[in-house]
């Protein structure tokens, strides 16, 4: 029994432990079975996140080729346009060097702008200076010419000036401030100018300034009152020429000299005084020459006394003409006296020349002939000596009209000698 219960134990023990083997297996297999399904679900999780990694390599695979392709495509593309435009520098490289020069030359005329810029300006600093210089001395001027002294000066000057330009000579063919005894009574006009004939022509200068300084200061295109003052100024202006024609006329200076024209020159210094008064009154010379009175600007004043300086040029080419063909007579004739005496010196040397063939003939032909009969001589000395030769040429005589015979015929001067006799 106790072998058995033994045995029994023991089987008991085995099976027991077989059991807790068996239990302890199944522990193991479920453990075994939840690490297997913990492995398969790791397993399974890191395959989707193998898969989603692939994708997302995949993706990053697809990005990268596109990126590389893109960035190939731009650095093919930016080749190219630095091909293009080396190629269009390479074209327009002339173009530069032509817009280069056109820089320079830019830069040298804006240099040189600038420096005519500030030329300029300084020139129109100094034309404004002399501007107001100017305008100061036109003013000192305009106050100066509005006395009556100082007009009557300025005149005379004028007038002066224009008779010494056109080639007269004072004290020689005219005089100044010179007085004259009319029926009107004295008067002294500013100058008489001698013509050729010993006539004369009395000049008087007027300058009527007063009413022209005051309308010239008006403009022409002014309207209403101030055209209506400029054109009352003007009329003043008129009047005053009118004046001075009717104290010329009155005072009749042609009638106080030996002989002249009868008329007077009235001489206004200044060609716009003589133009405003002609045009506001075109009826004024008609006046004039109507009172004997010749209104003379300073051109028409310098023409007449220009046409009398050649006056006198030609008076005094007519005399010296005279002179000349007065001399011309005398040294005709006194040619014609040296004519004769050489004539009489022809004569003469021909006789002399006829006595030396005389002389040298009875010389060889009857004084050595007689000389070689002398007892003693030796005739071979006698023959030695030279013979005398006459002389064959003979003088040449006077041929021209003016050394004949008829010595007292004057010079055939043709339309000259009338002409002079004339003058």
């Amino acid at each position: 029994m106790t072998d058995m219960d033994a045995v029994f134990s023991v089987v008991l023990a085995v099976l027991c432990l077989l059991a807790g083997a068996v239990a302890a297996g199944a522990v193991v297999s479920a453990r075994e079975a939840g690490r297997r399904g913990a492995l398969q679900a790791q397993a399974s999780a890191a395959e989707a996140a193998r898969d989603a990694l692939q994708v997302q390599l995949d993706q990053q695979r697809s990005l990268h080729r596109d990126v590389t392709a893109r960035i190939h495509a731009e650095q093919a593309a930016r080749d190219e346009r630095e091909r293009r435009e080396q190629t269009v520098l390479r074209a327009l490289a002339p173009v530069q060097e032509t817009l280069a020069a056109m820089q320079q030359k830019v830069d040298h005329l804006e240099r040189d702008r600038q420096e005519q810029f500030g030329s300029l300006a300084e020139q129109l600093r100094r034309a404004q200076e002399s501007d107001e210089a100017l305008r100061a001395t036109t003013e000192s001027l305009a106050g100066a010419l509005r006395s009556n002294g100082a007009r009557g000066v300025w005149g005379e000057t004028h007038l002066r000036r224009i008779v010494e330009s056109a080639g007269l000579t004072r004290y020689v063919d005219f005089d100044t401030q010179t007085s004259i005894s009319t029926d009107a009574g004295a008067g002294r006009p500013d100058m008489i100018v001698r013509l050729p004939g010993d006539k004369a022509l009395a000049v008087d200068a007027k300058a009527p300034f007063d009413a022209y300084l005051e309308a010239s200061a008006i403009p022409v295109t002014a309207v209403g009152e101030e055209a209506a003052r400029r054109s009352r100024l003007l009329a003043r202006h008129v009047a005053a020429v009118r004046g001075h024609i009717d104290a010329l006329a009155k005072k009749k200076y042609w009638a106080g000299m030996p002989s002249s024209p009868e008329f007077v020159v009235c001489f206004i210094p200044s060609e716009s005084l003589l133009a405003a008064a002609l045009e506001e009154d075109p009826a004024l010379l008609e006046y004039a020459f109507g009172r004997r009175v010749a209104l003379a600007s300073p051109v028409n004043l310098w023409a007449v006394l220009k046409t009398v300086a050649y006056t006198w040029t030609q008076q005094d080419v007519s005399t010296e003409a005279r002179r000349l063909f007065d001399l011309g007579n005398e040294l005709y004739h006194r040619l014609g006296s040296l004519a004769g005496h050489a004539d009489d010196l022809r004569r003469a040397i021909e006789r002399t020349v006829d006595s030396y063939n005389r002389f040298a003939g009875s010389l060889e032909t009857r004084v050595l002939v007689s000389a070689r009969r002398f007892p003693g001589i030796d005739d071979t000395q006698l023959e030695a000596l030279p013979s005398p030769t006459t002389i064959e040429s003979t003088t040449r005589r006077l041929t021209a009209p003016e050394l004949l015979e008829d010595r007292e015929q004057s010079a055939d001067l043709g339309e000259l000698r009338g002409r002079l006799a004339s003058d």
